[in-house]
């Protein structure tokens, strides 16, 4: 098969491949080589297992460059059809540019700008690349439909849910998962769905970004790769990243479907991050466990972190699936290596007169404010049967503003404390706030900061409210 590559590189530069390097493929089973020949031209080989895919990828290719979409050329292909050469893109993988992000939970303004302008192309890639498609080529099925919406579902539940060893009932998950199915079914557009749309699979030459890897692409709704991307487990977008972004498709989109239902939208797309979500689990599972291959079990935690947060507000229409999904995020083994590195931050709420709380990761430092310089609602009757957690506090406190005022700079300080933290990768921050019961005052600005925080980092935050005798994590 290299031989094929090689005659296919000297038929097209007309010369001899002096370096062929092989790249690194990720989770595909195809094979990627940069081939250079004497004069520095740089081409990328491809050794395909399957022909059909191969000609999915060519044919896809084909048609997306006539419609002004960024992807590789297609060079040359061989006879059989089972090898390629395609126009080499470079090595600015949008993954890889974005990891001082990942890592840091942290994501910069160049960071948030590379992923906005990705997801400003997706509309034009769904609906410009879908018109004239013949969906005949892609594979393995041309149309995003029920079978494939049942076999990504049962991979979920063959290959990762009874690899976990949890107990569930079969017949209550299938009538669930029949549920999801006609939901997912509901939207029919003439749309093209990448499928596998990732930062893995998106390449930047000359500051815009080109797609790769769509050969499993097909018709389907437009959700589905904003689900894909936005929620991919490694990439951990915090929430306000994750808004940003939709908000960016929800603008480009515009330009194709003016009168979009943003609400509508939304809570379509919130079914297809479960889906997706679900099917990725699956895809980990078969290539952890059975395949045995360690990045894949890495991941897992991450993807489940995804699931724990879509469960604080469970699907009422899949009460089952949601039962067990909800038993799935807490299991021990999934918080192992996903949360455990991340810095923890634990915000106290306390009263003065009965100390400051001690530190008991043992590390010492972190921040004390004391709130008594903000007017306090506990001096009226009214008040006193509420805490900072109640709305009729909520309002007394927001309406007066001091509040406000005081917590802008509390969030200054205590996010740059947290992005040098996590920089220096430190584990545990302490943050406390003070007034003179622990009611009122230092029980709202506790709740707030760990909204604050979890929206903007990637760690864990608990919330003490000491005298109130509550702890709860973010």
């Amino acid at each position: 098969m290299l031989d094929n590559l090689k005659s296919l590189f000297k038929s097209y530069t007309g010369q001899e491949a002096d370096n062929v390097v092989e790249l690194n493929s990720s989770g595909s089973n195809r094979r990627y080589f940069r081939m250079t020949g004497g004069d520095g031209t740089s081409i990328v080989g491809v050794i395909g297992l399957n022909l059909k895919e191969n000609q999915a990828f060519c044919g896809i290719a084909r048609h997306f460059l006539d419609k002004g979409i960024k992807v590789p050329r297609v060079l040359a292909v061989s006879e059989d059809g089972m090898t390629y050469i395609q126009e080499d893109l470079g090595d600015k993988v949008l993954y890889n540019m974005v990891s001082q992000g990942r890592e840091s939970g942290e994501y910069s303004s160049y960071e948030r700008a590379m992923l906005r302008h990705t997801m400003e192309m997706l509309p034009k890639l769904q609906f410009k690349g879908a018109e004239g498609l013949d969906y005949n080529i892609c594979f393995p099925e041309p149309a995003f439909n029920g079978r494939m919406v049942m076999f990504d579902l049962n991979y979920f539940k063959y290959c990762f849910l009874k690899a976990t060893g949890l107990e569930f009932d079969e017949v209550r998950l299938q009538d669930d998962f029949e549920a999801l199915k006609e939901d997912l079914l509901c939207d029919n557009s003439n749309t093209f769905m990448y499928r596998d749309f990732q930062a893995r699979n998106v390449i930047f030459k000359d500051g815009e970004p080109y797609f790769i890897d769509f050969q499993g692409g097909r018709r389907g709704p437009i959700y589905y790769d904003v689900a894909s991307f936005i929620w991919q487990a490694r990439s951990r977008y915090p929430e306000d990243l994750k808004n940003e972004l939709v908000e960016t498709y929800l603008r480009a989109l515009k330009s194709y479907v003016p009168d979009i239902d943003e609400n509508v939208f939304r809570e379509k797309l919130r079914l297809f991050v479960l889906f997706r979500t679900l099917q990725v689990l699956g895809a980990y599972g078969f290539r952890g466990y059975f395949e045995k291959k360690p990045h894949f079990i890495a991941s897992v935690p991450f993807a489940i972190d995804n699931l724990r947060r879509m469960m604080r507000a469970p699907f009422s229409r899949y009460p089952y699936l949601s039962e067990v999904l909800t038993q799935l995020t807490t299991m021990q083994q999934f918080y192992v290596n996903a949360e455990d590195r991340r810095l923890h931050v634990k915000i106290y709420s306390f009263a003065y007169k009965k100390g400051i709380p001690t530190d008991t990761s043992g590390n010492g430092g972190g921040y004390v404010f004391d709130c008594r310089s903000v007017n306090n609602p506990g001096k009226y009757e009214y008040y006193r049967q509420f805490t900072g957690m109640d709305q009729e506090v909520i309002k007394f406190l927001e309406d007066d503003g001091e509040i406000i005022t005081f917590l802008d700079h509390v969030y200054a300080l205590v996010d740059s404390h947290v992005k040098r933290f996590i920089e220096r990768k430190f584990t545990n921050l302490q943050v406390c706030f003070g007034c003179t019961g622990g009611q009122h005052r230092s029980v709202y600005c506790a709740e707030h900061l760990a909204a604050h925080l979890v929206s903007r980092f990637d760690i864990r935050v608990t919330v003490v409210h000491r005298e109130q005798n509550i702890e709860k994590s973010f």
